[in-house]
């Protein structure tokens, strides 16, 4: 079995970074939040090192930044909900 952690790398970059914390970003900027919009711009960061962790083959590492992103984005949301 080939283990290739680029696909999946790449696919962790474009979802979280461009399409789901994009959008946030957008929403926080449309809205004039400024705390909403840094941190979805945290998330964002967040999401793209996990690439980064999960190609230079890092599990721990990996986990922990998604779930630092996952929590970012989830204050993001709220902060722009209330």
């Amino acid at each position: 079995m080939e283990d290739n952690y680029e696909k999946y790398a790449i696919a962790v970059i474009i979802v979280f970074g461009a399409l789901i914390i994009g959008g946030l970003m957008a929403a926080s900027i449309a809205a004039g939040d400024q705390s909403g919009f840094l941190f979805a711009l945290g998330a964002a960061t967040a999401a793209w090192i996990a690439g980064h962790a999960m190609l230079f083959d890092r599990p721990g590492v990996y986990g922990l930044l998604v779930v630092l992103a996952a929590l970012l984005a989830v204050a993001s949301t709220i902060v722009l909900a209330f």
